[in-house]
């Protein structure tokens, strides 16, 4: 594989990051990831590296060095990362539960393939004109798809993420088949909720992506002022093994089989433990909604 990626994450006008991205590799698959830590709830950051780390630990462990089934372990990974952060809040005895978007991708095999949950997004650039992107799970991205109709409501309320008790509902898009120039942004929402679809793709397809990408997040900043929120973009273009160009950026061609490359940050997670199970995390919920019944009855 030949790829050119490049990342970057700005503080806005927020008390804190709680953006996270990276990706990894392997001689013949890479994994790029994004999430959002959610304000609101406590310690978004926290939730956003778990879901980094769940999801790059278990890759490690299937790409050998493709992951044979990419839609399944898209699925399996995200709801793993959401257990782990569930658990994590059962284990801190937390009245609320730390909370993140995310959005990954894989591409091996000249394909892509990416899941999404919440409003961070993924676009796909081909030929200088936007090929896709994903769809917010807010009530505002899905009245304007036809999927639902309302009208006293806050719009753009996400209404899933990973980490609340209620199972996180996402979407598995692909294999789309890559040709050769095309670019995959992963952004958080304070990109696209200060930018134009149209001005991410005219930078993307107009420019190197080490180029666009901080071109676009310094735009983002600027149209944000000073309550701008944080702006986190992880951005990749792809070379087909069949031609002579060379986005001079990344070849895996040379790595050798176990292999694995990451910019994601290590931590207890990469001894992964195998006993996510469903009722672990019934109980896992059932203890903070008891902690959260609680304290409410205490207050009354």
């Amino acid at each position: 594989m030949k790829f050119s990626v490049f990342q970057i994450s700005r503080k806005g006008g927020r008390e804190k990051n709680e953006d996270r991205m990276g990706y990894c590799y392997t001689r013949e698959s890479g994994l790029f990831l994004l999430a959002d830590g959610m304000g609101g709830h406590p310690e978004g950051e926290v939730a956003a590296q778990l879901a980094l780390q769940t999801i790059s630990a278990l890759y490690q462990k299937e790409a050998r060095p493709v992951v044979k089934d990419v839609t399944e372990f898209l699925s399996v990974a995200l709801m793993a990362a959401h257990h782990q952060i569930i658990r994590y809040a059962s284990e801190k005895g937390m009245l609320d539960t730390p909370r993140t978007t995310l959005v990954a991708a894989i591409v091996q095999g000249q394909h892509a393939t990416w899941v999404h949950c919440g409003d961070s997004r993924l676009y796909v650039v081909r030929g200088g004109e936007l090929l896709t992107r994903t769809r917010d799970h807010s009530y505002l991205e899905q009245q304007n798809a036809g999927v639902i109709r309302m009208d006293r409501i806050n719009r753009n309320i996400l209404f899933t993420c990973l980490g609340s008790p209620t199972k996180p509902v996402f979407d598995v898009t692909g294999p789309v088949q890559l040709q050769q120039g095309d670019k995959i942004l992963l952004c958080s929402d304070g990109l696209w909720s200060s930018l134009e679809d149209d001005a991410i793709v005219h930078d993307l397809a107009t420019k190197p992506v080490s180029e666009a990408v901080p071109d676009l997040v310094e735009s983002a900043l600027r149209n944000g002022g000073d309550t701008s929120d944080n702006v986190t973009v992880i951005a990749m273009e792809w070379e087909t093994p069949d031609t002579f160009e060379s986005t001079r950026g990344i070849s895996t061609d040379s790595i050798s089989d176990g292999v694995f490359a990451s910019t994601i940050q290590a931590g207890v997670l990469d001894t992964l433990v195998d006993d996510l199970d469903d009722a672990a995390i019934e109980r896992s919920i059932a203890e903070i909604n008891e902690a959260i019944r609680r304290s409410a009855a205490k207050k009354a």
